[in-house]
């Protein structure tokens, strides 16, 4: 007879690999865990590598309080071509020619983007109009008019540049989208770019490094489980649930 599955009540920080959206994580985890109740805190596209902070249990309830933290990311901005999806994942819109741009001009325009602002999110997004997502909509080719949201960029650094690849790492508040960046930092450069690679590194007091991959968790007995899970009152201690 098979044992009963234990009940973990817990964040569980996850490495999550590329070409899985943040559900397929949580639907393996709910096969390996063998429980229904499992959320995140902040999703990441497909495209991108690194921490997922998975909520099992009454650790859902969780959910708004560890979403609002700044996220910090590093990753790769290729100039001189745009896609429809703002990333490598989309259709190629336009090439263009990448000027002989030094890295202090890359630089100077990353650091013209900091600060408080508004930013439209892309049509291939799971935002929610009328109901629908609007990647939804984007598949069926129609462009709907979204509403900008307030966002902080704090930092915004180039750590490599190699025409035409800028290596950068970004910290942003929570709902920022960092493709949106790359192409807006394309269009200042006059060449156009794209989102060619992401992995999120922080999100609150949260580090990559604290994180488990998924591989590893299928290996893992139930008690390393419940020793890799970060409790409740230590994820969010100002929170009291029943």
């Amino acid at each position: 007879m098979r044992a009963p599955a234990p009940e973990y009540n817990g964040v569980l920080l996850v490495d999550k690999p590329p070409e899985h959206t943040s559900h397929d994580v949580v639907a393996r985890l709910r096969g390996i865990l063998r429980m229904k109740r499992i959320g995140h805190a902040g999703t990441l596209d497909p495209m991108a590598t690194g921490l997922l902070i998975v909520l099992l249990g009454k650790a859902t309830k969780l959910s708004q309080f560890l979403m609002g933290a700044d996220k910090e990311y590093t990753g790769t901005i290729t100039l001189g071509a745009t896609t429809n999806t703002q990333d490598a994942e989309g259709e190629v819109l336009e090439t263009r020619p990448v000027p002989a741009l030094t890295e202090a001009d890359v630089a100077a325009a990353m650091r013209s983007m900091l600060g408080d602002q508004y930013q439209t999110p892309p049509m291939f997004s799971a935002v929610k109009i009328k109901g629908q997502p609007l990647y939804k909509a984007a598949r069926a080719g129609e462009e709907i008019e979204r509403e900008a949201r307030f966002i902080r960029v704090s930092k915004f650094d180039c750590t490599r540049w190699e025409s035409p690849r800028i290596d950068f790492v970004v910290r942003s508040t929570k709902g920022t989208y960092v493709r949106t960046l790359a192409h807006d930092l394309g269009q200042k450069l006059g060449c156009g770019a794209h989102l060619s690679a992401l992995r999120r590194t922080f999100s609150g007091d949260f580090h990559v490094d604290q994180a488990v991959t998924l591989e590893q968790i299928q290996k893992m007995t139930p008690a390393e489980i419940e020793a890799a899970l970060v409790p409740i009152y230590k994820a969010a201690p100002s929170v009291a649930l029943g």
